[in-house]
């Protein structure tokens, strides 16, 4: 991450000149003038977004990034937010960033989170980051706690009004509305974009939505299931991180050729009919086999969720081919509960049910037969499952949904499920590829990272589609040579930078399992 020199707008120009930083004249002169002048403009009458600006700061250009504005303020009553607006060159477009798992901060790198303006306001692009209404660390829920108005802010309020303030500060800065708005998120900002084409059709141009949390209790729930359902009377793990590598160097030696190519990849998972059973121990407890409590728990993760006479209470489960994810997600290396485990208890103490059960509540009191039940009053607030796109379509919008085949965070089957029934809900697959693609990404996993060619220029290909009509019948993928930060990959990508690359395209019907 790259180190700004930050300074308050009444100083620019004089730390400009003692720190000796290259000042272009009139140009950016105005530009700290027109950013201070944010500050003292009244913004509290932004149609149902009433906001405050707290501070605004001209960050003077470095070697590698461009001079901007960073405005920062909140829309009432909580909504914190950071606008980054450059200096020269804006490209007349407006972008919102999407978050990740509770969210709780405006982002950046230096904040520990992965969702960052940088690279946009380096291309020209005005960006809005939210906090979604709250202040909190990524993974903790306990600002929900019988606290409405932050979730509704959660839910869905916070990245509309974030959106309409950004642009009203967007416009009072530069002179003019932008021209075309993007939304780009993943995971929690993947199910931020698909509320967004569904409540708020209006707002974008463009959204991209990866691995969303289309059913957020529903989504909870699973996570439940997968790491409560790996502890025994002790709260010791079952399925232990050591057995991880048998399932899935299994699976692969049963499934990675089903796409004609041996490359450390299934391709589609839904093809491979694997069964840990298979590696159940003829007698006793070895380093090479699993112990038939641990292949009922691999079973159930790759099923998911199911009443205890057998009803399946979601759209599948983890697939072959994710389970080096499981590792540090679902199963600890020290014994204990995955990360998950903790994080997903907080969703149902705090926001996953009404009345909120509250701190004493653990995942063990999941009740599988009647529980699920009750997950409705609360995910009416968070879904973002209604399949009629109709209004989103009919302003122009187009949405780009990705999704890794290896994700067992979020789960693929789940978003091919919404893929499927919108399609049949807007009129068939011809119709719906006019404005809606999935594509499906073989070995990437929650987001990005994993085995496969998973970063993907998703931006470029949205613009092309918005601005030129070039629909996006193909993708290139990459794999870099070292893990890049999930959302911050700069493109076009340095070629030595590149393992391998693919070709991704648009998702397909499904296919028969293999034997």
């Amino acid at each position: 991450m790259t180190n700004y020199r930050c300074f308050h707008i009444a100083a620019v120009l004089a730390a400009g000149l003692s720190f000796g930083i290259a000042i272009p004249g009139q140009a950016q002169s105005d530009a700290a003038g027109r950013c201070q002048a944010l500050a003292q403009t009244d913004f509290s009458g932004v149609t149902d977004a009433p906001t405050q600006v707290t501070s605004t700061s001209f960050l003077v250009a470095s070697n590698s990034d461009v001079a901007s504005c960073l405005v920062e303020g909140y829309v009432t009553p909580t909504v914190g937010f950071k606008v980054h607006l450059p200096a020269q060159n804006w490209n007349g477009k407006f972008i919102k960033r999407g978050c990740g798992a509770y969210c709780g901060t405006t982002g950046g790198t230096a904040e520990g989170v992965w969702w960052d303006c940088t690279n946009h306001v380096n291309d020209g692009y005005a960006c809005v980051v939210s906090d979604m209404g709250h202040r909190s660390t990524i993974g903790d829920a306990k600002w929900a706690y019988n606290n409405l108005q932050l979730k509704i802010d959660f839910a869905y309020r916070a990245t509309h009004v974030a959106t309409v303030a950004g642009k009203a500060i967007t416009e009072a800065f530069y002179g003019n509305a932008p021209q075309r708005s993007y939304f780009m998120g993943c995971s929690t900002g993947g199910r931020q974009g698909m509320v967004e084409a569904q409540r708020f059709p209006w707002d974008f141009d463009g959204i991209i939505a990866g691995a969303p949390a289309i059913n957020e209790t529903g989504a909870g729930m699973r996570l439940v299931w997968t790491t409560a359902g790996n502890l025994d009377e002790n709260r010791q793990q079952i399925l232990t991180a050591d057995k991880v590598l048998l399932l899935y160097n299994a699976a692969l030696s049963k499934c990675d050729a089903y796409d004609g190519t041996e490359d450390g990849i299934i391709d589609d998972p839904r093809s491979c009919n694997f069964d840990p059973g298979v590696l159940r121990c003829a007698a006793g407890n070895s380093n090479d086999c699993l112990t038939e409590g641990q292949v009922a728990v691999a079973r159930n993760i790759y099923s998911g969720p199911h009443t205890p006479d057998g009803k399946p209470l979601y759209t599948g489960g983890a697939m072959p081919g994710s389970e080096l994810d499981w590792v540090g997600n679902y199963i600890s290396m020290n014994g204990e509960p995955g990360r998950y485990y903790f994080m997903i208890g907080d969703m149902f103490r705090y926001m996953g049910f009404l009345p909120d059960p509250g701190p004493s509540w653990r995942p063990e009191d999941f009740d599988f037969g009647e529980d699920y039940k009750r997950l409705g009053m609360m995910e009416g607030l968070y879904s973002g499952s209604n399949p009629d796109l109709r209004k989103f379509r009919d302003a122009g919008g187009k949405l780009l949904v990705y999704h890794g085949w290896a994700d067992s965070s979020a789960i693929p089957l789940n978003t091919i499920d919404y893929y499927e029934l919108a399609t049949k809900t807007m009129g068939g697959a011809e119709a719906t590829k006019e404005f809606f693609r999935l594509f499906m990404i073989p070995g990437m996993s929650h987001c990005s990272g994993g085995l496969g060619a998973y970063a993907i220029d998703y931006l470029s290909h949205m613009e092309d589609w918005v601005e030129a009509g070039k629909t996006p019948d193909m993708m290139m993928g990459y794999h870099p040579k070292e893990q890049t930060d999930r959302f911050g990959t700069d493109f076009p990508l340095d070629p030595d930078m590149i393992e391998f690359s693919r070709s991704v395209y648009p998702y397909s019907a499904p296919i028969s399992k293999g034997d």
